[in-house]
């Protein structure tokens, strides 16, 4: 997507070789660069209208079937709201953070008027006539939902393969780099539009590395803010201990501008690298593939060489705590959070939505896991997950959180920094819903969630082999949003943004 000025002096946008006209004479700008926090200028200062923007980005995203990002995409909807936008701004002037701005929200975020089916055919029926908090502080800040985006169904998953809904030939949201690969889960579908550049933003869940990890993938960044941060009401649950939304974009300058939005606050500077001090963990580093192990390295030796100080701290039994925490929380909560959201909106029991789910890795775990209340024990059994989750709320998940509060204390630390995800995008199949997949694509990125702090994904390049995104993540302590998002944005003058997919 491109825009362009022709012999009129009336702007164009390009998008996906469909051009749409635009009152205006804005100069040429390529839409690889074009962000959220430039759209809403540009459409401040009346360079081009949205009605021509949102066009360019729904034409897009229908040019991209094969990347199955989408579940609805609200077509004529988006254009009325842009072009109420365009009325006002014509009539008043006025100007909002996100005035005309096209931006995407996962499904299982409800958005009033569009179906909310987290990703699973039992749900597809489901439209809420409220926006959930998040959305509705969106649109008052101006931004337009262009659509609904796909997921790992019911966010239980890391790898986005979902066989309920499809675009392209092929099932899964695949990845914006590489088809052929996974786009991650659970905020597949926002990875993979913001990578392919159909959308600058969208705003996804996350409970043990959903935003994150789909970002890392495919070069984009988030936040995942604090728990309680950001209100959780109108969302589809896993967990109300572990689950919070969050920003993802192509930029930290629009995370940041939807952190704030959002969560409110005054606008937030870059911090000075060389005031910044971070904590490297050596158990982030197993079962690292050889590009991200590179890209890592050559991270810190950046950082390093802009004035950030590194050292190396120990977390003792940071697997061990994590591991009483992080299943038997998740798959007891998972049912009585659901229960309570089904009672709430869509008005079906948990057991009719669990017969509706198609993808056999969510099946297995609800069918298995969830519904009878039980947790994987030794030798392929299962157990009452009762006891396991009493202790972990109990015990072991303060331990956690005692153990973080002691790093960051006692080391004097702003983050700890580690590889976001051990490996690069795997292929998109059923095996990459596999359990050991799993475990290996939340491992850096689980123990954070269950403690409940924040935490940034940055992509900092491509890996030389595979050619796929590599990202660094920074854990903070509990509250340090702001302060993250100052040293995520300084980050990013630092290393700029990864090449953009070969197509677009």
């Amino acid at each position: 997507m491109r825009l362009v000025s022709n012999r009129l002096l009336a702007t164009t946008i390009v998008c996906a070789g469909v051009t749409v006209g635009v009152a205006g004479h804005a100069k040429a700008q390529s839409a690889v660069d074009l962000t959220a926090t430039q759209a809403a200028a540009d459409l401040c200062a009346g360079k081009y209208k949205s009605e021509a923007l949102v066009s360019a980005v729904i034409a897009r995203a229908k040019a991209r079937p094969e990347l199955n990002a989408f579940i609805t995409l609200d077509e004529a909807g988006a254009l009325r709201q842009a072009r109420a936008y365009d009325a006002a701004h014509a009539r008043h002037a006025s100007c909002k953070p996100l005035g005309g701005v096209p931006i995407a929200i996962k499904d299982n975020i409800e958005v009033a008027g569009l179906p909310a089916t987290a990703g699973t055919p039992a749900l597809k029926g489901y439209v809420p006539a409220t926006d959930a908090p998040v959305v509705a502080k969106l649109r008052d800040a101006g931004a337009i939902i262009v659509g609904k985006t796909n997921m790992h169904e019911l966010a239980f998953g890391i790898s986005g393969y979902n066989t309920a809904f499809k675009t392209g030939a092929e099932f899964g949201v695949r990845n914006a780099y590489d088809t052929t690969k996974i786009a991650g889960g659970s905020s597949s579908g926002n990875a993979a539009a913001i990578a392919a550049r159909i959308i600058p933003a969208a705003v996804g869940t996350d409970t043990g590395g959903s935003l994150r990890i789909p970002c890392a993938l495919n070069g984009c960044m988030s936040l995942r803010p604090t728990v309680g941060r950001y209100p959780q009401t109108g969302i589809a649950p896993i967990s109300h201990t572990r689950d919070t939304a969050g920003p993802m974009a192509g930029t930290m300058t629009d995370v940041a501008l939807l952190d704030r939005i959002i969560a409110g606050g005054a606008k937030i500077e870059a911090a000075g690298l060389k005031g910044v001090r971070l904590g490297t963990v050596a158990a982030t580093m197993a079962n690292v593939d050889d590009d991200t192990k590179a890209v890592f390295t050559a991270a810190i030796d950046k950082l390093k060489a802009a004035g950030v100080t590194v050292v190396d701290v120990d977390m003792p039994k940071l697997a061990e705590l994590n591991g009483q925490v992080g299943f038997p929380v998740a798959l007891y909560e998972a049912y009585d959070d659901m229960v309570a959201y089904l009672k709430r909106g869509p008005k079906i029991s948990i057991e009719d939505l669990a017969k509706g789910i198609s993808s056999p890795d969510v099946k297995g775990t609800y069918d298995g896991l969830v519904i009878p209340r039980k947790l994987p024990g030794p030798n392929n059994s299962v157990v009452d997950a009762k006891p396991a989750y009493d202790a972990a709320i109990k015990t072991a998940r303060p331990a956690l959180q005692q153990l973080y509060r002691d790093t960051f204390v006692n080391n004097h630390l702003d983050a700890i920094v580690f590889p976001t995800v051990p490996k690069v995008a795997t292929t998109a199949n059923p095996d990459a819903s596999s359990v050991p997949n799993f475990v290996l694509y939340i491992q850096n990125t689980d123990p954070g969630s269950n403690a409940g702090v924040p935490g940034i994904q940055f992509p900092v390049a491509l890996g030389a082999t595979s050619k796929l995104p590599v990202g660094i993540e920074l854990d903070g302590p509990l509250g340090s949003d702001r302060r993250l998002l100052a040293i995520g944005l300084a980050l990013e003058k630092l290393f700029g943004r990864i090449p953009p997919p070969a197509r677009l």
